[in-house]
């Protein structure tokens, strides 16, 4: 789920802050005016401000083309950068930043106890990504290695103290060719299970480009089943290994907040 104020150049940044908590969605986003694309947006979640989120970006997309006459090729200044985002009919896809990856400091039996995981079950080199938000990506052997993750906060702090925060993606190909994948993220002193997480879908594509994928690629991957709130997202990356992202758009309502 998405909030999108229309209208957010009235908001100073604690007020914004301040409406994402009271909203308490994945993010909130506020569009304000830009020199240099057909809209500034900063992404919020209940607790802090983000540089860049996929789902944020295509669902903000969505609100701009119908506010302003941009058809259907919309671009967003984000914090990370512009961002291009264009849709066909009410499915959005995003062009992400060129990622920069580097190695975690955990080894991978360190990260496999950490997920409750065997050893063996960890399919290859984790990496820290960052294609906007950076996100620490861990490949599986199996599908069933990736029903079977189960962690706490204080081990996914033990082994994510290298980076930005705990989180972790984890993800694995299923017999049809496609992806089923689960992201992990501190909330405070809690441990939640996001169902969509464009920005680590960026993080993918660069995971994959560090690993030498045959290109061009395109991935289908299922996200939110063990969560209860099953999503889909598409990975594209070109022969030009510029990565794309996308899903639907789907508007649940509208209304006015008073200040």
């Amino acid at each position: 789920p998405l909030c999108v104020f229309e209208d957010g150049s009235g908001l100073d940044t604690a007020q914004m802050q301040a409406l994402a908590l009271q909203f308490n969605l994945s993010e909130t986003t506020f569009i304000l005016p830009s020199h240099v694309a057909d809209a500034r947006v900063r992404i919020f979640t209940p607790g802090y401000e983000m540089p860049f989120a996929g789902h944020p970006t295509l669902g903000t997309a969505h609100v701009v083309r119908a506010l302003k006459p941009c058809a259907d090729q919309v671009r967003l200044e984000l914090a990370a950068g512009v961002i291009p985002v264009a849709a066909e009919r009410d499915f959005w896809e995003l062009r992400a930043n060129t990622a920069t990856t580097r190695a975690p400091g955990a080894t991978a039996a360190e990260l496999a106890s950490a997920l409750g995981l065997a050893a063996d079950d960890v399919a290859g080199p984790a990496l820290w990504v960052d294609a906007g938000s950076e996100q620490l990506i861990v490949p599986l052997a199996s599908e069933e290695a990736v029903r079977r993750v189960q962690l706490s906060i204080d081990a996914l702090r033990r082994v994510t103290g290298d980076g930005p925060r705990a989180q972790a993606y984890v993800f694995a190909r299923r017999a049809d060719g496609s992806l089923l994948a689960r992201f992990f993220f501190s909330k405070g002193e809690s441990l939640l299970e996001d169902p969509a997480t464009g920005s680590a879908t960026a993080n993918l594509g660069g995971w994959l480009l560090a690993n030498g994928a045959t290109l061009p690629l395109t991935l289908t991957i299922a996200q939110g089943e063990m969560a209860g709130r099953p999503s889909a997202l598409r990975l594209r990356i070109d022969t030009e290994r510029q990565v794309f992202v996308a899903g639907e758009v789907i508007e649940l309502g509208r209304g006015i907040v008073a200040l």
